[in-house]
């Protein structure tokens, strides 16, 4: 079972229309809090990537939507993934570790890059795919029919990912279909207002996954893992930093940071991302004085600019004793 095997075809391409097939969001998360859309369907048949909106949210042959989580922490507390549509389970697959992709996990993950997962075989030809679950986590049996919402497993790191999410690939007849744009005529800042999902899932171009205050610029492994944010500081802290941690990051963006305290403002930094970034963080701060933090609030604001436009803002308060 694998998540790109087959060729990028829209649903132009095949006979009949979608019909009243739908879509459940598969994953038991909140969009745009504790999940985004990071990747969608690539619909450029060459060499490149385009999105369904003819921007750059995609990579060369990517075949599905991945759902992702902030960090590995969140995956560890575990997030379901659901059955997005009722059917029969057709394959499926456990067992891979969680290792995500390396260059010492390569040779193991050749030929099985969608990980742990589960094939659903829904009616009209219809047919899901669920990637990258969590090593145990499968709880559905081939052959099994299940309701939209039945949970099949966990958000996990198996297979070739580098990061937590679900992949979940939409096929009919054998076809990729892409649920934002399921006719595939695409009309580049006027998207198809009709998908495939069941309720709206706004196209999001750019955003913060997470933000915090530390005692020095962290390491991204930290960042990734969900243990940088530091929930107490003290007055003689070594530094008081702000951090801010974003997908779908555009050359030109701006990460702006301030930190304020009882003295007025600690620190106010702009900083250009001078390149496309899939995921990307940045951290700012000051030194701890001589005599210490003044003991009082302090406050932080993290914000992702495109264009002069807002594309997300944290604001985080700490309190120094």
């Amino acid at each position: 079972m694998r998540a790109t095997v087959l060729p990028v075809l829209m649903a132009s391409a095949l006979p009949g229309s979608a019909g009243a097939f739908t879509l459940d969001l598969p994953v038991d998360c909140t969009l745009g809090q504790s999940c985004f859309v990071q990747q969608y369907v690539d619909h450029d048949p060459g060499p490149g990537a385009q999105d369904f909106t003819c921007k750059g949210l995609s990579y060369d042959t990517h075949t599905g939507t991945d759902i992702a989580l902030p960090s590995l922490s969140a995956m560890q507390d575990g997030v379901a993934v659901l059955a997005a549509a009722p059917g029969q389970v057709r394959a499926l697959r456990d067992g891979m570790p969680d290792t995500g992709l390396t260059a010492g996990t390569a040779a193991q993950i050749e030929g099985r890059e969608c990980g742990n997962g589960v094939v659903i075989s829904h009616a009209d030809g219809w047919e899901t795919q669920y990637c990258h679950l969590m090593q145990g986590s499968v709880s559905v049996t081939q052959g099994q029919m299940v309701d939209a919402g039945t949970p099949l497993g966990q958000v996990g790191l198996s297979g070739n990912t580098e990061f937590p999410h679900l992949h979940i690939a939409v096929r009919r007849n054998g076809k990729i279909v892409d649920p934002f744009d399921p006719d595939g005529q695409i009309t580049c800042g006027a998207p198809d207002p009709e998908t495939l999902w069941s309720a709206p899932v706004t196209y999001v171009p750019g955003a913060l996954l997470n933000a915090g205050f530390a005692t020095g610029i962290p390491d991204y492994a930290s960042i990734k893992a969900g243990t940088a944010a530091a929930a107490t500081i003290s007055r003689d802290a070594p530094a008081l930093v702000a951090w801010g941690y974003a997908f779908g990051g555009q050359k030109g963006d701006v990460i702006q940071i301030t930190i304020t305290g009882p003295s007025g403002t600690i620190t106010d930094h702009s900083e250009t991302i001078d390149r496309n970034q899939a995921q990307f963080f940045r951290a700012a701060g000051r030194k701890t004085p001589a005599r210490g933090w003044p003991a009082g609030d302090y406050a932080a604001s993290v914000n992702l600019i495109r264009d002069g436009i807002s594309l997300g803002e944290r604001v985080l308060n700490l309190r120094i004793d």
